[in-house]
Protein backbone atom coordinates (compact mmCIF):
# COMPACT_ATOMS: atom_id res chain seq x y z
CA UNK A 1 0.00 0.00 0.00
CA UNK A 2 1.74 3.44 -0.77
CA UNK A 3 0.66 6.10 1.63
CA UNK A 4 1.28 10.05 1.19
CA UNK A 5 4.07 12.05 2.35
CA UNK A 6 1.93 13.77 4.87
CA UNK A 7 0.72 10.60 6.12
CA UNK A 8 4.27 9.54 6.92
CA UNK A 9 5.24 12.43 7.98
CA UNK A 10 2.21 11.85 10.88
CA UNK A 11 3.73 8.91 11.36
CA UNK A 12 7.70 9.59 11.52
CA UNK A 13 6.32 12.09 14.49
CA UNK A 14 5.09 9.20 15.96
CA UNK A 15 7.88 7.20 16.56
CA UNK A 16 10.19 10.37 16.81
CA UNK A 17 7.58 11.32 20.33
CA UNK A 18 7.41 7.52 21.57
CA UNK A 19 11.61 7.75 21.58
CA UNK A 20 11.69 11.15 23.26
CA UNK A 21 8.44 10.54 25.47
CA UNK A 22 7.81 7.29 26.09
CA UNK A 23 10.79 4.82 26.44
CA UNK A 24 13.56 7.16 26.26
CA UNK A 25 15.33 4.98 29.35
CA UNK A 26 15.74 2.17 26.94
CA UNK A 27 18.22 2.93 24.35
CA UNK A 28 17.24 0.50 21.86
CA UNK A 29 14.03 1.14 21.45
CA UNK A 30 15.00 4.94 20.88
CA UNK A 31 17.19 3.38 17.73
CA UNK A 32 14.88 1.97 16.71
CA UNK A 33 12.21 4.25 16.69
CA UNK A 34 14.51 7.13 15.15
CA UNK A 35 15.71 4.49 12.27
CA UNK A 36 12.28 3.96 11.52
CA UNK A 37 11.18 7.53 11.56
CA UNK A 38 13.65 8.13 8.92
CA UNK A 39 12.43 5.20 6.86
CA UNK A 40 9.64 5.29 4.60
CA UNK A 41 10.35 1.52 3.70
CA UNK A 42 9.64 0.90 7.74
CA UNK A 43 7.21 3.50 8.26
CA UNK A 44 4.63 2.01 5.58
CA UNK A 45 4.59 -1.09 7.46
CA UNK A 46 2.51 0.99 9.58
CA UNK A 47 -0.70 0.63 7.16
CA UNK A 48 -0.33 -3.33 7.70
CA UNK A 49 -1.88 -2.58 10.86
CA UNK A 50 -5.53 -2.30 11.68
CA UNK A 51 -6.43 1.76 11.98
CA UNK A 52 -6.86 1.48 15.86
CA UNK A 53 -3.31 0.08 16.36
CA UNK A 54 -1.48 2.15 14.13
CA UNK A 55 1.38 3.22 16.75
CA UNK A 56 5.07 2.19 17.33
CA UNK A 57 4.47 -0.07 19.86
CA UNK A 58 2.60 -2.36 18.02
CA UNK A 59 5.57 -2.62 15.35
CA UNK A 60 8.16 -2.98 18.60
CA UNK A 61 6.25 -5.62 19.58
CA UNK A 62 5.66 -7.34 15.99
CA UNK A 63 9.82 -6.96 15.78
CA UNK A 64 10.35 -7.93 18.84
CA UNK A 65 8.19 -11.30 18.89
CA UNK A 66 10.67 -12.52 15.79
CA UNK A 67 13.97 -12.09 17.96
CA UNK A 68 12.48 -13.83 20.87
CA UNK A 69 10.63 -16.66 18.16
CA UNK A 70 14.83 -17.24 17.60
CA UNK A 71 15.54 -15.67 14.12
CA UNK A 72 18.90 -16.02 13.19
CA UNK A 73 19.95 -12.57 12.48
CA UNK A 74 22.54 -10.07 13.73
CA UNK A 75 19.91 -7.61 14.72
CA UNK A 76 19.30 -10.14 17.82
CA UNK A 77 22.85 -8.98 19.28
CA UNK A 78 21.24 -6.07 20.47
CA UNK A 79 18.14 -7.37 21.90
CA UNK A 80 18.60 -7.96 26.14
CA UNK A 81 15.89 -10.22 26.13
CA UNK A 82 17.57 -13.16 24.41
CA UNK A 83 21.14 -11.96 25.77
CA UNK A 84 22.77 -9.40 23.47
CA UNK A 85 24.38 -6.63 24.79
CA UNK A 86 25.62 -5.03 22.09
CA UNK A 87 24.81 -1.48 22.63
CA UNK A 88 23.03 1.17 19.40
CA UNK A 89 25.52 1.64 16.77
CA UNK A 90 25.63 3.17 13.70
CA UNK A 91 25.33 -0.01 11.89
CA UNK A 92 21.44 -1.09 13.57
CA UNK A 93 19.70 1.02 10.80
CA UNK A 94 20.76 -1.18 8.43
CA UNK A 95 20.89 -4.14 10.41
CA UNK A 96 17.10 -3.32 11.13
CA UNK A 97 16.13 -2.80 7.70
CA UNK A 98 17.61 -6.30 6.69
CA UNK A 99 15.47 -8.02 9.25
CA UNK A 100 12.48 -6.36 7.98
CA UNK A 101 13.30 -7.46 4.59
CA UNK A 102 14.17 -11.27 5.32
CA UNK A 103 10.97 -11.01 7.92
CA UNK A 104 8.64 -9.28 5.96
CA UNK A 105 5.64 -11.91 5.76
CA UNK A 106 5.71 -13.11 9.38
CA UNK A 107 6.16 -8.98 10.61
CA UNK A 108 3.02 -8.09 8.70
CA UNK A 109 1.12 -11.08 10.01
CA UNK A 110 1.56 -10.42 13.09
CA UNK A 111 0.62 -6.12 12.51
CA UNK A 112 -2.44 -7.72 10.71
CA UNK A 113 -3.72 -9.92 13.25
CA UNK A 114 -2.18 -9.00 16.73
CA UNK A 115 -2.85 -5.92 19.32
CA UNK A 116 -0.23 -4.41 22.16
CA UNK A 117 -1.10 -6.62 25.13
CA UNK A 118 1.01 -5.71 27.83
CA UNK A 119 -0.97 -7.07 30.64
CA UNK A 120 1.46 -5.03 32.71
CA UNK A 121 0.49 -6.12 36.40
CA UNK A 122 2.68 -3.44 37.58
CA UNK A 123 -0.28 -1.35 37.46
CA UNK A 124 -1.71 -3.74 40.05
CA UNK A 125 0.22 -1.64 42.93
CA UNK A 126 -2.35 1.33 42.07
CA UNK A 127 -5.30 -1.34 41.70
CA UNK A 128 -4.68 -2.89 45.12
CA UNK A 129 -5.50 0.37 46.91
CA UNK A 130 -8.21 1.48 44.31
CA UNK A 131 -10.27 -1.86 45.07
CA UNK A 132 -9.65 -0.94 48.93
CA UNK A 133 -10.83 2.28 48.55
CA UNK A 134 -14.32 0.82 46.96
CA UNK A 135 -14.59 -1.48 49.15
CA UNK A 136 -14.70 0.96 51.81
CA UNK A 137 -16.73 4.11 49.47
CA UNK A 138 -19.49 0.97 49.11
CA UNK A 139 -19.67 -0.67 52.67
CA UNK A 140 -18.92 -4.06 51.04
CA UNK A 141 -16.27 -6.47 51.66
CA UNK A 142 -17.31 -8.88 48.68
CA UNK A 143 -16.18 -7.27 45.25
CA UNK A 144 -17.07 -8.48 42.10
CA UNK A 145 -14.26 -7.74 39.34
CA UNK A 146 -14.58 -7.23 36.01
CA UNK A 147 -11.42 -6.49 33.75
CA UNK A 148 -12.62 -5.23 30.50
CA UNK A 149 -9.91 -5.48 27.51
CA UNK A 150 -7.85 -8.19 29.80
CA UNK A 151 -5.05 -9.28 27.50
CA UNK A 152 -4.57 -12.94 30.01
CA UNK A 153 -6.08 -11.49 32.73
CA UNK A 154 -3.09 -11.23 34.71
CA UNK A 155 -4.46 -8.08 36.57
CA UNK A 156 -7.47 -10.58 38.01
CA UNK A 157 -4.50 -11.74 39.86
CA UNK A 158 -4.52 -8.34 41.88
CA UNK A 159 -4.82 -10.36 45.31
CA UNK A 160 -2.22 -12.68 44.58
CA UNK A 161 0.63 -10.29 44.53
CA UNK A 162 2.97 -8.51 47.08
CA UNK A 163 3.27 -4.53 46.76
CA UNK A 164 6.43 -2.79 48.15
CA UNK A 165 5.82 0.78 48.33
CA UNK A 166 8.80 1.60 49.97
CA UNK A 167 7.95 2.59 53.98
CA UNK A 168 5.36 -0.10 53.99
CA UNK A 169 3.62 -3.01 51.87
CA UNK A 170 0.25 -4.07 50.96
CA UNK A 171 -1.35 -7.40 49.45
CA UNK A 172 -0.51 -10.27 49.57
CA UNK A 173 2.49 -12.18 52.14
CA UNK A 174 6.10 -12.53 50.93
CA UNK A 175 7.12 -16.05 48.87
CA UNK A 176 10.14 -16.97 46.73
CA UNK A 177 8.23 -17.04 43.81
CA UNK A 178 5.15 -14.87 44.14
CA UNK A 179 5.63 -11.30 42.17
CA UNK A 180 7.05 -8.52 44.26
CA UNK A 181 5.42 -5.37 42.41
CA UNK A 182 8.36 -2.00 43.63
CA UNK A 183 6.35 0.93 43.80
CA UNK A 184 7.42 4.27 45.09
CA UNK A 185 4.67 5.72 46.97
CA UNK A 186 4.97 9.60 46.33
CA UNK A 187 3.71 12.51 48.28
CA UNK A 188 2.21 12.78 52.02
CA UNK A 189 -1.33 11.10 51.64
CA UNK A 190 -1.81 7.75 53.26
CA UNK A 191 -3.63 4.46 51.65
CA UNK A 192 -6.78 3.56 51.83
CA UNK A 193 -7.09 2.26 56.07
CA UNK A 194 -6.60 -1.71 55.86
CA UNK A 195 -10.07 -2.83 56.33
CA UNK A 196 -10.97 -6.26 54.87
CA UNK A 197 -12.24 -6.87 51.26
CA UNK A 198 -12.14 -9.74 49.01
CA UNK A 199 -12.58 -10.59 45.38
CA UNK A 200 -16.13 -12.64 45.60
CA UNK A 201 -15.83 -12.99 41.48
CA UNK A 202 -14.13 -11.99 38.81
CA UNK A 203 -13.68 -11.98 34.71
CA UNK A 204 -12.16 -11.01 32.06
CA UNK A 205 -13.71 -9.78 28.83
CA UNK A 206 -10.90 -9.82 25.75
CA UNK A 207 -11.53 -9.55 21.64
CA UNK A 208 -8.56 -11.60 21.89
CA UNK A 209 -8.11 -12.85 25.14
CA UNK A 210 -4.57 -14.53 25.35
CA UNK A 211 -4.33 -18.54 26.39
CA UNK A 212 -1.62 -18.98 29.08
CA UNK A 213 -0.85 -21.88 28.12
CA UNK A 214 -0.23 -21.09 24.40
CA UNK A 215 3.39 -20.76 24.41
CA UNK A 216 2.95 -18.81 20.61
CA UNK A 217 0.12 -16.25 22.88
CA UNK A 218 2.76 -15.57 25.84
CA UNK A 219 5.86 -15.13 23.59
CA UNK A 220 3.37 -12.52 22.28
CA UNK A 221 2.95 -10.90 26.00
CA UNK A 222 6.66 -11.50 26.77
CA UNK A 223 7.42 -9.84 22.90
CA UNK A 224 5.17 -6.09 24.32
CA UNK A 225 7.57 -6.12 27.08
CA UNK A 226 11.14 -3.65 26.79
CA UNK A 227 13.74 -5.84 26.09
CA UNK A 228 15.99 -4.33 28.71
CA UNK A 229 13.73 -4.58 31.76
CA UNK A 230 14.33 -7.96 33.15
CA UNK A 231 12.50 -7.49 36.18
CA UNK A 232 9.39 -6.71 34.14
CA UNK A 233 10.11 -10.55 32.29
CA UNK A 234 10.93 -11.98 36.15
CA UNK A 235 7.25 -10.35 36.98
CA UNK A 236 5.54 -11.80 34.02
CA UNK A 237 6.72 -14.99 34.31
CA UNK A 238 5.84 -15.66 37.98
CA UNK A 239 2.51 -14.35 37.79
CA UNK A 240 1.60 -16.79 34.51
CA UNK A 241 2.15 -19.20 36.56
CA UNK A 242 -0.05 -18.12 39.08
CA UNK A 243 -2.36 -17.38 36.34
CA UNK A 244 -2.17 -20.87 35.02
CA UNK A 245 -2.58 -22.36 38.36
CA UNK A 246 -5.69 -20.17 39.44
CA UNK A 247 -7.12 -19.71 35.84
CA UNK A 248 -9.31 -17.24 36.27
CA UNK A 249 -12.81 -17.09 33.63
CA UNK A 250 -11.82 -15.19 30.55
CA UNK A 251 -14.11 -14.90 27.80
CA UNK A 252 -13.81 -14.26 23.90
CA UNK A 253 -15.72 -10.92 22.80
CA UNK A 254 -16.16 -9.16 19.64
CA UNK A 255 -18.93 -7.09 21.33
CA UNK A 256 -17.04 -6.47 25.53
CA UNK A 257 -19.33 -3.82 26.33
CA UNK A 258 -22.54 -5.93 25.09
CA UNK A 259 -20.78 -8.66 27.79
CA UNK A 260 -21.05 -6.42 31.22
CA UNK A 261 -25.52 -6.38 31.88
CA UNK A 262 -25.70 -10.44 31.52
CA UNK A 263 -22.43 -10.66 34.11
CA UNK A 264 -24.23 -8.03 36.52
CA UNK A 265 -27.08 -10.38 35.98
CA UNK A 266 -25.31 -13.54 37.18
CA UNK A 267 -23.43 -11.52 40.06
CA UNK A 268 -24.60 -12.81 43.87
CA UNK A 269 -26.67 -10.26 45.90
CA UNK A 270 -24.38 -8.32 48.22
CA UNK A 271 -21.83 -7.89 45.74
CA UNK A 272 -19.91 -4.58 44.93
CA UNK A 273 -19.48 -4.86 41.06
CA UNK A 274 -16.40 -3.01 39.62
CA UNK A 275 -15.47 -2.49 36.03
CA UNK A 276 -11.71 -1.66 35.50
CA UNK A 277 -10.03 -0.84 32.66
CA UNK A 278 -6.46 0.17 31.69
CA UNK A 279 -5.09 1.69 28.36
CA UNK A 280 -7.97 0.52 26.65
CA UNK A 281 -9.73 3.50 25.88
CA UNK A 282 -7.34 5.18 23.60
CA UNK A 283 -8.10 2.84 21.40
CA UNK A 284 -11.80 3.65 20.70
CA UNK A 285 -12.60 5.72 18.08
CA UNK A 286 -14.12 8.91 19.30
CA UNK A 287 -17.34 7.96 18.66
CA UNK A 288 -17.37 4.46 20.10
CA UNK A 289 -15.81 6.23 23.03
CA UNK A 290 -18.62 8.72 23.37
CA UNK A 291 -21.73 5.56 23.20
CA UNK A 292 -19.15 3.53 25.88
CA UNK A 293 -19.28 6.16 27.97
CA UNK A 294 -22.84 6.60 27.68
CA UNK A 295 -23.75 2.93 28.01
CA UNK A 296 -21.69 2.58 30.79
CA UNK A 297 -23.11 5.59 33.07
CA UNK A 298 -26.10 4.34 33.06
CA UNK A 299 -25.63 1.22 34.26
CA UNK A 300 -23.47 3.28 37.03
CA UNK A 301 -27.07 4.94 37.86
CA UNK A 302 -29.25 1.25 37.28
CA UNK A 303 -26.89 -1.20 38.47
CA UNK A 304 -25.03 0.26 41.43
CA UNK A 305 -21.79 -0.82 39.31
CA UNK A 306 -18.06 1.37 39.84
CA UNK A 307 -16.01 2.02 36.91
CA UNK A 308 -12.63 2.21 37.76
CA UNK A 309 -10.77 3.53 34.72
CA UNK A 310 -6.87 3.92 34.20
CA UNK A 311 -5.83 5.29 31.29
CA UNK A 312 -3.77 8.64 29.51
CA UNK A 313 -4.98 12.04 31.66
CA UNK A 314 -6.47 13.14 28.26
CA UNK A 315 -9.19 10.33 28.48
CA UNK A 316 -9.96 11.36 31.78
CA UNK A 317 -14.02 11.82 32.50
CA UNK A 318 -14.95 15.46 30.47
CA UNK A 319 -15.74 16.89 33.80
CA UNK A 320 -12.62 16.37 35.68
CA UNK A 321 -10.15 18.77 35.59
CA UNK A 322 -6.50 17.48 36.02
CA UNK A 323 -4.86 17.58 38.83
CA UNK A 324 -1.96 19.96 39.82
CA UNK A 325 0.17 16.83 41.15
CA UNK A 326 -0.32 15.31 37.89
CA UNK A 327 1.59 15.67 34.67
CA UNK A 328 -0.09 15.13 31.21
CA UNK A 329 1.74 11.44 30.58
CA UNK A 330 1.12 9.98 33.79
CA UNK A 331 -1.82 7.03 33.81
CA UNK A 332 -4.79 8.73 35.72
CA UNK A 333 -6.93 6.39 37.78
CA UNK A 334 -10.92 7.65 37.95
CA UNK A 335 -13.62 6.40 39.61
CA UNK A 336 -16.92 7.02 38.54
CA UNK A 337 -20.44 5.76 40.71
CA UNK A 338 -23.88 7.15 41.18
CA UNK A 339 -24.87 7.92 44.62
CA UNK A 340 -28.05 9.17 43.68
CA UNK A 341 -26.56 11.68 41.16
CA UNK A 342 -23.59 10.64 39.18
CA UNK A 343 -20.33 10.68 41.06
CA UNK A 344 -16.82 11.26 39.62
CA UNK A 345 -12.92 11.07 41.45
CA UNK A 346 -9.85 10.91 41.08
CA UNK A 347 -8.01 8.35 42.55
CA UNK A 348 -4.43 8.66 41.46
CA UNK A 349 -2.02 9.09 39.37
CA UNK A 350 0.83 7.09 38.05
CA UNK A 351 3.84 5.86 36.21
CA UNK A 352 2.32 3.78 33.06
CA UNK A 353 3.77 0.97 34.07
CA UNK A 354 3.23 1.33 37.95
CA UNK A 355 6.68 2.27 38.91
CA UNK A 356 5.28 4.77 41.18
CA UNK A 357 1.93 6.45 42.04
CA UNK A 358 0.77 9.60 43.52
CA UNK A 359 -2.92 8.28 45.95
CA UNK A 360 -5.15 11.44 45.98
CA UNK A 361 -8.01 10.06 46.92
CA UNK A 362 -9.77 11.75 50.23
CA UNK A 363 -10.11 9.99 53.02
CA UNK A 364 -13.65 8.19 53.44
CA UNK A 365 -15.38 9.76 56.58
CA UNK A 366 -17.63 7.41 58.77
Amino acid sequence: MNEDSQTLDQWAAQYRHFAEVECPQDPLYVAICRSVADSAELLALMAEAPATQRRPNLLLAALHERILSGADHGLAAYYPSVGGTRLPDAELPDLLLDFVRRQRSALIAQLRSRSTQTNEIGRCAVLWPALQHISALSGRQDLALLDFGCSAGLNLGVDAYRYDYGGFALGAPAAAERPTINCEWRGDAAPPPPKPWRLQSRLGLDPAPIDVRDEAAVRWLRACLWPHDRERARRLDQALVLARTAAHPLRRAEDCLAEIEPWLDGLPAGVQPVLFNSWVLSYFEAGALARHRVAIERLLRERGLIWLSAEAAALRPPALALPAACGAGDTLWTLQWAAGVLRQAVLACSHPHGRWLRWLAPPIRG
